[in-house]
């Protein structure tokens, strides 16, 4: 839609203002009003100072309310602002060590001007872990798993300088996920870290941090989720709308597509693609590697009840702790919920309750890959409010629904289920 969109514009605007106008378009993608200050922060404190350098330990916090990391997890690589080299690290390790023919003896562990460092897989050996390392780049939410919403590691850094003076900040932070989306800010010297152990407090001897944030836009062209609706007082299915994430007869080659029968689907999967992370979906008309249904179930006097089934239509991809955001305006009457967790979220500028945050209890909280048990399933119970509950409309559907923080193609309104006689109800 954004390619159409600026294909249409390009016929309309002179160059210079199709760029501001396309500018203004991505600044809106990445701004979001459920979680307008979801950002990762990156601190990077020197810790001690060496001859030939420093030790320091960086640290990723996941400061967004529902968008985690998952395995294979993140990437980080940075520039040097001199001819530093990594001499060791702890927690991680940089992918590529480099050109290091002029160290005689002991050679570093990366001579890369530039590099990449992942986290270290968990079971690393004890001698090379430190705390917060070692999930194989997993970073939860800070809502869903507050204990492991930070990832670490740390590094022994040669040719710096060592002291506050001839020490020099990196630059050109390049975060992904394990992907593109993320959009990092210069790292700046802010006010050192202090570290609480026990009763004694100390003090980074230098800190610098920066900011990266996500744009759904930059992540991936086209969506990765959709909506579908139905209920109990219409025998209408609102599927996803066509093409929501793609085409089949699309030539991007990242829409591959199979039929959930066809007889390659083992020989696709074990094919020399096998460890891609590019989706491999099942062919639908709407081509979404996840699909979620919202079904309105029932109705009695006091209170209705909603049904939430989530589908994962992708192949190649479990989805641990995974999670959803969903606006509907009666969660400020959400009475129970069954095989989820639950915490309220509130739009910014707003001050009503109308934005929940659901996940899955435990045994609940993976999503398998696509298949016989590639869904997971749970209900909502929500009380009546006289003034301001109704199902004429399409009221009983949500009006934004995000998976793993991705925002879902939503039906157009004029096709929601609509009630066939209101005074039923």
């Amino acid at each position: 839609m954004e390619l159409e969109n600026a294909r249409f514009l390009s016929k309309l605007l002179s160059p210079w203002a199709l760029f501001l106008v396309l500018s203004s378009l991505s600044f809106i993608e990445a701004y979001d009003s459920l979680d307008p200050n979801g950002n990762i922060t990156i601190k990077w404190d020197i810790m001690s100072w060496t001859p030939y350098g420093y030790v320091a330990v960086v640290t990723m916090y996941n400061y967004q309310q529902f968008r985690h990391i998952e395995a294979p997890g993140w990437q980080l690589s940075w520039t040097w602002a001199k001819k530093e080299v990594i001499w060791s690290m702890a927690g991680a390790l940089a992918t590529e060590q480099g050109d290091c023919s002029k160290f005689k003896g002991n050679v570093p562990h990366s001579c890369k001007r530039d590099p990449t460092v992942v986290d270290l897989l968990p079971g690393a050996p004890h001698y090379m872990q430190i705390a917060n390392c070692c999930k194989a780049g997993a970073i939860s939410t800070i809502n869903q798993d507050p204990a492991n919403a930070a990832s670490s590691f740390q590094l022994s850094v040669a040719l710096a300088g060592n002291s506050n003076k001839t020490v020099k900040v990196p630059k050109n932070f390049i975060l992904k996920a394990p992907g593109p989306g993320y959009t990092c800010g210069p790292a700046k010297i802010v006010e050192s870290t202090k570290f609480v152990n026990g009763r004694r407090v100390t003090l980074a001897l230098m800190t610098w941090s920066l900011t990266c944030t996500y744009s759904q836009f930059l992540a991936q062209k086209t969506p990765s989720c959709c909506v579908s609706l139905s209920s109990f007082y219409n025998d209408t299915f609102v599927d996803c709308p066509t093409c929501s994430c793609g085409c089949q007869n699309s030539n991007t080659k990242h829409r591959n597509c199979v039929k959930g029968d066809s007889p390659h689907l083992r020989s696709i999967l074990n094919g020399p693609t096998k460890y891609s992370y590019t989706p491999l979906v099942q062919c639908t008309s709407h081509m979404c590697p996840i699909r979620v249904h919202w079904h309105a179930m029932l109705n009695n006097k006091d209170y209705w009840r909603v049904k939430i089934t989530i589908i994962n239509l992708n192949y190649r991809m479990n989805y641990t702790q995974w999670n959803l955001a969903v606006q509907h305006p009666n969660f400020d009457n959400l009475t129970t919920f069954y095989g989820l967790n639950y915490k309220p979220l509130t739009a910014a500028g707003s001050a009503i309750n109308d934005i929940a945050m659901l996940w899955g209890v435990k045994y609940d909280d993976l999503l398998m890959t696509a298949g016989p048990h590639g869904n997971v399933q749970a209900e909502i119970l929500f009380r009546k409010d006289s003034n301001t509950h109704t199902f004429d409309k399409g009221w009983a559907f949500p009006r934004r629904v995000y998976f793993n923080g991705d925002n879902c193609v939503m039906p157009p309104p004029d096709a929601y289920p609509w009630v066939p006689n209101e005074e039923l109800l």
